[in-house]
């Protein structure tokens, strides 16, 4: 897949393969901004005016002003004087939360000048019950400051003009669209960060997806590809076995599969139908999926009125446990198919597999088909010399192999005598539009042969 051109549609396709850490990504992107926008909220402002009076200092300063046009001195002076520190001290016992310091007050508090004689005294706070309290603690600290008889300036007639009544950008609406924003930018940033993971998980993922890769891997045919249960014990296997039916294209493509390896044991070791065939899926120890593929081919086979009987090898406990032990007893329930028997293998499978039908191999002596599940390690394989069957296959689940440990367990089985003769794909991708076909070689071009012409004098006439 790393060697597939990155288009669009590919782009959606790892993005679904990797949907699991896309929403762990969009979850902790949400969660991290719209925490942040809890913790540090956006600050609400208001701001209270104070109206001065035109004393004699201030109408001389405000007609200089007016004939140059430059800032206006003693209005300067009272913002400054509005932002003091005995201004803000005066304020500290009115305003909210009452924790905070003066050095905390002076930085949410900003004073500018309306007018040459109005002073507005604006402070931010998170909420805005406070931004109002607040700018109307320093506007009254502000008035009474500017018009004690100790103030060094002399004492200035003033008085609250508009007191903080609202603040801006309060609002349980706009807090609301607030954290919804701030979330939907998380979410966003998460998926991008999560589509960069996924893209470099994918490019160094060596596994085969698609069933024209797996097929060309080893240079094997795919015989068929369908969904496979995923039991996680005893009973679900035993359930998988009573109850599995596919749905009308997959039992299309398992039942020409039977077909095929059928017509393959009676041509290749002359067994006309009504006699003994079998084959054996393997698949990895570490692919578990594929372990259902060969129990859902028997229990399918046994649907069709063929007597089967489902082999377990012996290769690997820890894998096949579970499948082990429900095929450990004989069945008792009503629901079991009646064409289908099971055994668990201690090793010796020569004669289950081979046997012919007049010998006794207990419960599976009249079967005409014996289906053989065995496991084996991807890096070392190594199978058994008593698993012999008229037929080999591999089974992989998309996305669980690689190319090397599929040419690895090929390797071991032809070195084995048992040539892989074709592949069964457990849980195809529903994206993969091939099918695992091998191109057939075409008819060699052989000689034109004679055309016999007529209308055509064939004498030379002297």
């Amino acid at each position: 897949m790393s060697q597939e051109t990155l288009d669009l549609r590919r782009f959606i396709r790892i993005v679904r393969r990797h949907k699991l850490l896309m929403g762990v990504a969009v979850a902790v992107g949400c969660l991290a901004c719209g925490a942040y926008a809890v913790l540090k909220p956006s600050m609400v402002t208001s701001t209270a005016l104070v109206l001065l009076s035109p004393s004699g200092q201030a109408a001389q300063s405000a007609i200089a002003v007016a004939g140059n046009g430059g800032p206006d001195p003693y209005t300067q002076t009272q913002e400054v004087i509005a932002k003091s520190t005995p201004v803000l001290q005066g304020a500290l016992h009115d305003v909210r939360p009452a924790t905070m310091s003066i050095d905390e007050l002076r930085d949410n508090v900003t004073t500018g000048s309306q007018t040459a004689f109005i002073i507005s005294v604006s402070v931010k706070a998170r909420h805005a019950a406070d931004a109002v309290a607040n700018a109307n603690a320093v506007a009254r600290s502000y008035i009474a400051h500017i018009g004690s008889r100790g103030n060094a300036g002399g004492a200035v007639q003033s008085q609250l003009l508009q007191p903080a009544s609202r603040g801006t950008g309060s609002g349980l609406i706009k807090r609301t669209v607030t954290y919804a924003v701030y979330a939907l930018l998380g979410a966003l940033f998460g998926a991008v960060i999560g589509a960069i993971i996924a893209l470099s998980i994918d490019r160094s993922d060596r596994r085969l997806r698609s069933r024209d890769e797996i097929a060309n891997s080893i240079g094997v045919p795919v015989l068929a590809s369908f969904p496979v249960g995923h039991p996680s014990g005893p009973g679900g296997w035993t359930r998988l076995l009573e109850d599995y039916k596919p749905g009308a294209m997959h039992a299309l493509q398992l039942r020409k599969t039977l077909q095929q390896l059928e017509m393959a044991a009676e041509v290749n070791f002359g067994r006309p139908g009504g006699r003994r065939w079998s084959f054996t899926v393997l698949s990895l120890v570490t692919d578990p999926g594929a372990l259902a593929l060969g129990p859902q081919l028997a229990a399918f086979a046994a649907t069709q009125g063929i007597r089967t009987t489902l082999i377990v090898a012996q290769q690997d406990a820890t894998v096949t446990a579970s499948l082990r032990t429900a095929c450990a007893g004989l069945p008792t329930s009503p629901k079991w198919l009646g064409n289908l028997r099971v055994l668990v293998s201690d090793g010796d499978m020569e004669g289950a597999v081979n046997a012919d039908p007049e010998g006794d191999v207990g419960v599976h002596r009249d079967a005409t088909l014996a289906v053989v599940v065995g496991v084996v390690d991807g890096r070392n394989p190594q199978l058994p010399d008593t698993m012999r069957s008229t037929a080999t296959l591999l089974g992989v689940s998309a996305g669980a192999a690689t190319a090397d440990q599929l040419a690895r367990v090929a390797v071991s089985a032809d070195s084995g005598g048992r040539e892989i003769t074709g592949i069964l794909v457990a849980d195809p991708d529903s994206a993969d539009a091939t099918t695992g076909l091998l191109p057939q070689l075409g008819r060699r071009a052989g000689r034109r042969p004679a055309t016999r012409m007529t209308g055509i004098a064939t004498e030379i006439r002297r």
